[in-house]
């Protein structure tokens, strides 16, 4: 059986009888006060991952294991959504994502601590934490479409990953704008997720709705370091 932070909250209704209940866009306060911290505790534990990720791998590591970080890393995202059923598996999965993930950028992250840039990498953290927070907070009060939203975030997003592969050859766009338009892209799929968190998950599992907060977060760090530390590459 798995612990109960995994397992989608309940709705105590004469309605329900306490299974689980899809709310087309609000539910009730007290399924969210109970989904909310579910996924926030999750999803902390992903960040303490990739911290672990990060202190075991080694400084430096050759463009092979580069790329294998990078298969491996979407293949655990594909994994933990297909393990849903199985919460403790995919609970498993989403922190192996982490470690790799963590893995995956630390010779970057040990890069710029080694060149004098550790205090952008302590100011990316503390604003990556803050913002996502005000972000969150924003999001319980707000009241749009956010299903519509999601769609054209995860179109820009989409269409954000083709200019960034290609600007590895033609180099058009400067890294700096590139950094701006990820960090404002996964801003507003923060408030989304959280959105989607307070209407009850949209069916999701706690953590697939980790994961989405996890993966906004990270990508809002790594903007941001680029941004702080002035970085090009």
């Amino acid at each position: 059986m798995a612990p109960d932070f995994l397992t989608p909250a309940r709705v105590p209704s004469r309605y329900s009888n306490g299974a689980p209940v899809r709310r087309p866009i609000e539910v009730q306060a007290g399924v969210t006060s109970t989904l909310l911290p579910q996924v926030l505790g999750i999803a902390s534990l992903g960040f303490i991952a990739s911290a672990l990720g990060v202190y075991i791998a080694p400084p430096f590591f050759g463009s092979g294991m580069l790329w294998l970080c990078i298969i491996a890393s979407f293949a655990l995202i594909f994994a933990v959504r297909a393990a849903r059923a199985t919460p403790l598996l995919s609970f498993g999965l989403f922190l192996a994502l982490a470690v790799v993930l963590g893995f995956e950028i630390s010779p970057w992250i040990r890069l710029l601590a080694g060149t004098g840039h550790s205090g952008a990498i302590f100011n990316a953290a503390i604003t990556t934490g803050v913002g996502m927070g005000v972000l969150g907070i924003g999001a319980q009060f707000v009241h749009f479409n956010y299903r519509r939203v999601a769609g054209i975030a995860a179109g820009a997003l989409l269409a954000l990953v083709i200019v960034g592969i290609l600007s590895l050859f033609f180099h058009f766009i400067q890294p700096t704008v590139y950094s701006w338009l990820t960090l404002v892209i996964f801003s507003v799929l923060v408030v989304v997720d959280f959105m989607r968190i307070r209407a009850g998950g949209d069916g999701q599992t706690p953590v697939e709705l980790a994961l989405g907060i996890y993966l906004d977060g990270l990508n809002i760090f790594l903007a941001l370091i680029r941004l702080f530390s002035g970085r090009r590459d």
